[in-house]
């Protein structure tokens, strides 16, 4: 079982950047296939993307492919989400997810973060 905490949302313009961090308490978290989603108001949860911790392969939603980049560091048990050029309709409460399969799928794992809350507003 592995547990998560996100951290790094807040407000930013148009065109700014942020870097959100997804913190994973357990066992094993290099073993665990870790995943972005988001969910904007009035609006169902959406994959964003994701990184296979068998291949190292990414796969990312169209919407946010060229502008956002998922990595990690096993090390730190911490999991990322690059965001960059951000438009308003990136704003949405951003969800880590994790799961012990290895593939690059868009469907959400077993384990969810609480979320933090990503604005993008002037």
């Amino acid at each position: 079982q592995v547990q998560l905490v996100e951290s790094g949302g807040g407000l930013v313009p148009p065109g700014g950047s942020l870097r959100l961090s997804c913190v994973a308490s357990g066992r094993s978290f290099s073993r665990y296939t870790m995943s972005w989603f988001r969910q904007a108001p009035g609006k169902e949860r959406e994959f964003v993307a994701v990184l296979s911790w068998t291949t190292g392969s990414t796969y990312y939603a169209d919407s946010v492919k060229g502008r956002f980049t998922i990595s990690r560091n096993n090390a730190k048990n911490t999991a990322y989400l690059q965001m960059s050029s951000l438009k308003p309709e990136d704003t949405a409460v951003y969800y880590c997810n994790a799961d012990p399969g290895g593939a690059v799928t868009t469907k959400a794992g077993h384990y969810w973060g609480q979320g933090t809350q990503v604005t993008v507003s002037s």
